[in-house]
């Protein structure tokens, strides 16, 4: 189809994700990605644009590795699916244990899931069903931060402190109790609003789940790693389990493989997505024997959960290269140099008018602009998009934030071009 067809068709037909349609509709004309290669989006029209959050922060090796299209064809031609159920297949069984032989010490269990929001709804399920079958079913609430995200099914929406998030299912989420970020006032503060909560009601608490060091959707909120180090300790003391979830943070995007090492520590739970397969959906929960102990014995102990796509063979294949692709391009190195020329850039944007706050950490840099409509639905966040766009990026905002999270492969002088067209794009709106 021509391009103009496209959007006709779209807007006939489509519904967009975290888009307001009325708008979208009489205003918008939308990027139409023809095809994608390294850092680049290309338009059907021929403009290319760097993509400046990794595709929702999933390209992590860039578009279009050539390793992982091969090994996508691969593994085509032999098994692209079967379940798990009462069967297994290599590709699952090696990337499980290469998993549990990178995680933090002690994760040694994997559940497969098909995305992110699915990997915290089972581990919040395991969470539950655990305390059930310990003899505390009292235990069945759970703790999260405020400005938290972690999915959109409907358990993960419990957990969400983003209000325009949460509020139209207010009346049908489970009970979650929401804490003060870390991020916000500092983290000392922050902890001894949740030490209280878990000291006096820990016995009705079933798990804290956390973003590490980085709350991405709040609008990339970095904090202390010390407040991770005391959580894990506080949960450990008051007996609740402890639910990290890495499915943005984890694979380098914060500089070490998993964000919990900027802590040192290893959580009952760990939530995977996004980036971990690359280029198909699929995600995993990984365990400690703790929590894999409390599903033996009778058949009614078992984890009656499960995806159709869970563990698919396709999806195990590709990620167990993307994990080859990390040691053999040492991809954790490239982070290191090319995560200061991003601090170096975003504190430079400290001094222009408008920006109120800035922050980096790995390959992540984000700047709050002066909006008087401020947070998620502000509108200055989007005035850079089209500024941005204009000149060759897709920059899309947190509402009043702004921020950019490339592929960990970007070239130096892509990096550098987004960077300036960032600085130029913030200018043009001040």
């Amino acid at each position: 189809m021509k391009r103009d067809e496209i959007v006709r068709r779209d807007k006939q037909f489509l519904w967009h994700p975290y888009t307001p349609m009325d708008a979208y509709i009489a205003e918008v004309d939308p990027i139409v990605v023809a095809s994608a290669a390294g850092s680049w989006l290309t338009d059907l029209d021929g403009t290319r644009y760097l993509d400046g959050n990794s595709s929702w922060w999933v390209a992590s090796l860039g578009h279009g590795h050539p390793r992982l299209l091969r090994v996508l064809a691969e593994q085509s031609a032999t098994l692209a699916h079967c379940s798990l159920a009462g069967i297994t297949h290599e590709p699952g069984v090696r990337l499980a244990e290469e998993l549990c032989a990178i995680a933090p010490p002690g994760l040694s269990r994997v559940f497969y899931t098909d995305n992110g929001s699915t990997s915290i709804e089972v581990a919040v399920k395991m969470a539950a069903q655990l305390w059930r079958q310990s003899g505390a079913p009292r235990k069945s609430r759970f703790v999260a931060l405020e400005g938290a995200f972690h999915g959109d099914t409907l358990g993960a929406t419990s957990l969400g402190g983003i209000e325009v998030f949460r509020r139209p299912f207010a009346n049908i989420v489970f009970d979650c109790v929401h804490v003060p970020s870390p991020a916000e006032g500092g983290h000392e503060r922050a902890f001894e609003a949740i030490a209280r909560i878990l000291r006096a009601e820990g016995d009705s608490i079933a798990a804290v789940v956390i973003e590490p060091v980085v709350q991405g959707a709040a609008g990339m909120q970095i904090y202390d790693p010390a407040y991770l180090r005391a959580l894990r300790e506080l949960t450990r003391e008051t007996d609740v389990l402890l639910i990290v979830d890495e499915v943005f943070t984890g694979y380098g995007r914060t500089g070490p493989m998993w964000a919990c090492e900027h802590a040192g520590i290893t959580p009952d739970l760990l939530c995977l997505g996004k980036a971990f397969a690359s280029l198909l959906p699929m995600g995993a929960t990984l365990a400690t024997e703790r929590v894999f102990d409390a599903f033996r014995g009778p058949k009614e102990n078992a984890l009656y959960y499960g995806h159709t796509f869970c563990g698919h063979p396709l999806g195990a294949a590709l990620a167990r290269e993307v994990l080859a692709i990390y040691r053999d391009e040492a991809v954790l190195a490239q982070v290191a140099r090319k995560g200061r020329r991003i601090a170096q850039a975003f504190d430079a944007l400290a001094a222009l008018p408008g920006v109120e706050r800035v922050r980096s950490i790995g390959m992540i840099g984000a700047a709050d602009l002066a909006d008087g409509a401020a947070g998620y639905l502000g509108p200055v966040g989007w005035r850079v998009y089209e500024e941005a766009r204009k000149r060759g990026a897709y920059l899309r905002p947190l509402g009043s934030t702004v921020y950019v999270c490339p592929p960990l492969t970007i070239s130096d002088e892509d990096l550098d071009r987004l960077l300036e067209i960032l600085d130029e794009s913030i200018r043009a709106v001040r």
